[in-house]
């Protein structure tokens, strides 16, 4: 595959490459090991580093070498295990509350440059008329080329109220677009929502943050004093990469009944072996009340659509795949990231720790979304000429070292769309060219129009993916019309047996 988007972050959140994690939060780590040290290995690894010490042709710090071996040993493990220092440390716990440092943009990277996918709204570099498809070549004058994402998005954070130069090539553009920006802390509010027309609402979370469950409470109550008798809700998870755990499990619990379980995590450790219920002490801190106690009771029959595409991930997958299993919701759009796994953030000094992947992650039927994503019931591309730059994405079963998913051996084939034909990649990088930015929400917004479609009755178009068929080399196929799907097509069967661990 020829021109990858690759390690998607968010300069804005804080993210450094790789999607967002399902978080948990956990104090010092001083567990004892069960098994024996390898001492002969250790030894090997003392005498490198003393090796280092007194041949390398220059003085190298002991911090840095031992730093960069736990790093190097943690990033070794999966694509989103990491060992965090004392900025990397700050800017995700800052990122888990909705407030950060930065310009304001969605990156990854795309031929050795830094890509942007989005800037956000009301941010400096939305302010700076910075456009998605630009490419960022030079950081003041470090050229990007050869920079690693994460490098690259080093050098753009900083502290507010400082500048930083950006070197933009244009699509359409002759000349290089020379730009100064100036860091500011950004707010992001993580829940929209609005009547889209009368009697259906519109729910977007664009990531699981602390707040996120008392945000999305207040504008559901929001939604149900303009119009007491929604007829149909749309819940848009669309390019939401996760955040906290705590989030998934509040926004679940909103629209399912009382207390039944909505994700189950299985690992190596005792309290890694858990379920997580729809009640307040699994979304809520004790000093907070219950954040959901106030919403209509409508909200937990109102017909529903989740909207869902390659780029959500984690947590919003957790949503998805316990909507989808107690029949609560039609999941539509393409198939999910497929990351199934938690990370715990393990604190090992005071500003510095190691986030490590715990435990995978269980929908109440008990399916692991690893390596495999969610499957929509109704799959609906982006716009009706195809999926966009969202088929060329990244997804978890393309990342190197990703664990594999435990309850489906055979989830590993089924990657979601393939593109290796050079014609089709044209294709979509012409379509791409002569479309206009997609903001959700709108009328132009192809998925929101077809979800509505199917929440009023109406025939809804869909597509079928194409899948590589691994076992032949080849892939396999769909027509490319769409096939127009009546809504009684698609129903609800019993409830889900849920299968505890």
């Amino acid at each position: 595959m020829g021109k990858r988007l690759k390690n998607i972050g968010l300069i804005s959140l804080g993210m450094v490459a790789g999607v967002a994690a399902s978080m948990q939060f956990s104090a010092m780590a001083q567990k004892s090991t069960t098994a024996p040290l390898p001492v002969e290995e250790l030894r090997q690894l003392a005498d490198v580093f003393g090796l280092i010490k007194s041949d390398y042709v220059e003085p190298v710090e002991d911090n840095k070498l031992l730093t960069e071996a736990i790093s190097g040993m943690v990033a070794s493990l999966d694509p989103h295990s990491a060992y965090l220092d004392k900025k990397s440390f700050k800017e995700l716990r800052e990122g888990t509350q909705g407030k950060f440092v930065g310009l304001g943009i969605e990156v990854g990277m795309e031929d050795g440059y830094v890509k942007i996918i989005s800037p956000i709204e009301d941010s400096p570099a939305y302010r700076a008329n910075l456009k998605p498809g630009d490419l960022i070549t030079r950081l003041d004058s470090t050229p990007v080329k050869g920079l690693s994402l994460d490098d690259a998005v080093k050098k753009m954070r900083g502290e507010p109220n400082t500048k930083i130069t950006l070197t933009i090539s244009r699509k359409n553009e002759d000349k290089p677009i020379v730009v100064t920006i100036v860091r500011e802390t950004i707010k992001v509010q993580s829940v929209k929502a609005k009547m889209i027309e009368p009697g259906y609402a519109w729910l977007r979370i664009s990531q699981f943050q602390e707040p996120t469950v008392e945000d999305m409470a207040k504008k559901i109550q929001g939604l149900y004093a303009q119009d007491p008798n929604i007829k149909g809700l749309v819940l848009d998870l669309r390019n939401d990469p996760g955040g906290v755990l705590p989030g998934a499990i509040g926004v679940s619990a909103a629209f399912l009944p009382k207390d039944v379980p909505v994700v189950s995590t299985n690992g190596q450790l005792p309290d890694s072996k858990a379920i997580f219920y729809a009640k307040r002490e699994f979304y809520a801190s004790r000093a907070v009340g219950d954040p959901l106690a106030k919403l209509p009771e409508a909200v937990k029959n109102v017909p529903m659509v989740v909207l869902v595409n390659t780029g959500s991930a984690s947590a919003s997958e957790i949503v998805a795949g316990a909507l989808q299993d107690y029949k609560r919701a039609t999941i539509i759009g393409t198939q999910s990231f497929g990351k199934g796994s938690v990370q715990t953030i393990r604190q090992i000094s005071a500003d510095t720790a190691v986030k490590l992947t715990t435990a995978r992650y269980y929908t109440p039927n008990g399916r692991s979304i690893q390596a495999k994503g969610i499957v929509p019931d109704l799959n609906v591309e982006e716009t009706a000429d195809g999926d966009g730059f969202n088929v060329l994405r990244t997804r978890e079963s393309d990342l190197q070292k990703h664990l594999v998913n435990d309850k489906d051996k055979e989830a590993e084939a089924g990657k979601g769309k393939v593109v290796d034909e050079l014609e089709e990649e044209n294709r979509l990088v012409a379509l791409a060219k002569k479309a206009k930015p997609l903001e959700y929400g709108t009328k132009d917004d192809y998925q929101l129009a077809q979800a509505l479609n199917h929440l009023k009755g109406l025939p809804v178009k869909t597509t079928v993916a194409k899948i590589e068929d691994k076992e032949e080399g080849k892939e396999s196929k769909s027509d490319s019309k769409p096939d127009v799907v009546k809504p009684d097509s698609v129903k609800p069967d019993a409830k889900p047996e849920v299968k505890k661990k």
